[in-house]
Parts: structure tokens; C-alpha cells; sequence
């Protein structure tokens, strides 16, 4: 049998994630199946396990992957934290963030059941990516403004993170969910991920 090498256990790897985050897109958290993930792959479905032992640590790969993609996008509002006003910055970060949908609905709306089927090392992998998320978005706010007091800068990155958790049902609504709120009389503004990461920030973050 011809060994695999390192670059095409990795491409495998992303190609299931690839299929992954294509049925969750379409069917959510409940309709994504082992099954379907590996009618999407062109290696066979016994292969997935070499990489994941269940759905969640598929998804759990899904949000590493999406917080990864995010970093490289923050470390570049990092170069040039120092230099923008506060709307600047809080529209800067915003757009690191209007096209994570991915992210923002993973840890939103099924982070629990994930972590509660994944196996510890692939949590601690979440783990770690999040922190060094956590620590740039602090290291970041230390370049926005030196004259933050390291009190003030980890209560507005916890209260940052924390409101990040709760985005996406505000923004994202199923066609049940936009009947529901008609028939009940809810007055619905549409809002985007950028507008909602724009205003918390600007309510947040000091002036200079």
C-alpha cells in the first residue's frame, strides 16, 4: 500500500472539514452524519476516523479552522491599531468579522454538545487557538491605546468575547423563526454581523 504523505493527510483532513461545513450550511447541526460527510469526500468514509472519531470533533475542527482564519485577520488590524480612532478600529474589527458566519454560528448555537463529544485533545486544540485569540485581541487594544490600564483590558476582552457568543441568533433568522416573529407583532431590524461588532465596540472601547 503507497504511504501518505504529510501533504495529503493534511488535504484529506481539509477536505472533510470542507464537506462538513458544506452540509452544515444546508442541513445544521442535527442533519450533519457521518454518512453524508463521507458521500462528499473522494477518500472512503472509514478514512474519516483516522482524522475524527465523531460528527462534533468534525465541527469542533471547523471552528479551530474559522479561529485560525480569524487571527490572521486580526493580526493585521494590530499593525495599525495604533494609529485609528475608535470608530476606525471598531470598523476594522468589525470586517475581520462580517464573513465568519461559520464561527459565529458554530459557537453560538451548538459549542456545547460539541465539546461534550469531542475527546480532550481535541478540545485542548480549541483551547489553545482561543486563547491566543484572547491574547492578540488584548495585545491589540494595548496598541489601540497605551494609555489603557491593564485593569480595564481584560473586562472589555471578556465583555467582547462574551457578546460574540450571542451574535448570531440576532442576525440570522430561519424563514420559521421570521414567520413566528410576524405572526406575534416582533418588530425585526435587520442587522449585520459588521453592524452589530461595529456598535459594541464603539460602546465599549474608550476614547483616546
Amino acid at each position: 500500500m503507497p504511504k501518505v504523505t504529510p501533504d495529503q493527510l493534511e488535504k484529506r483532513r481539509e477536505e472533510i472539514l470542507d464537506a462538513c461545513e458544506k452540509i452544515y450550511r444546508s442541513k445544521g447541526f442535527y442533519g450533519v452524519t457521518m454518512k453524508d460527510i463521507g458521500a462528499e469526500i473522494t477518500c472512503t468514509r472509514p478514512a474519516i476516523y483516522r482524522y475524527f472519531e465523531t460528527k462534533e470533533e468534525i465541527l469542533l475542527g471547523l471552528l479551530v479552522r474559522e479561529y485560525r482564519s480569524w487571527l490572521g485577520k486580526l493580526a493585521a488590524v494590530k499593525n495599525c491599531a495604533d494609529t485609528l480612532s475608535r470608530e476606525e478600529f471598531s470598523d476594522a474589527v468589525a470586517n475581520t468579522l462580517k464573513d465568519q458566519d461559520i464561527l459565529l454560528r458554530i459557537q453560538n448555537m451548538n459549542l456545547c454538545e460539541i465539546e461534550q463529544n469531542s475527546r480532550i485533545e481535541k478540545l485542548t486544540e480549541f483551547k489553545l487557538v482561543y486563547q491566543k485569540l484572547t491574547v492578540l485581541f488584548a495585545d491589540i487594544l494595548r496598541c489601540y491605546s497605551p494609555k489603557l490600564e491593564e485593569h480595564t483590558i481584560e473586562p472589555i476582552s471578556l465583555t467582547f468575547f462574551a457578546f460574540l457568543f450571542g451574535v448570531y441568533p440576532f442576525v440570522f433568522h430561519t424563514e420559521k423563526q421570521l414567520e413566528s416573529m410576524r405572526l406575534a407583532g416582533v418588530l425585526q431590524t435587520e442587522v449585520s454581523i459588521y453592524d452589530m461588532v461595529y456598535n459594541c465596540l464603539v460602546q465599549i472601547l474608550p476614547e483616546k
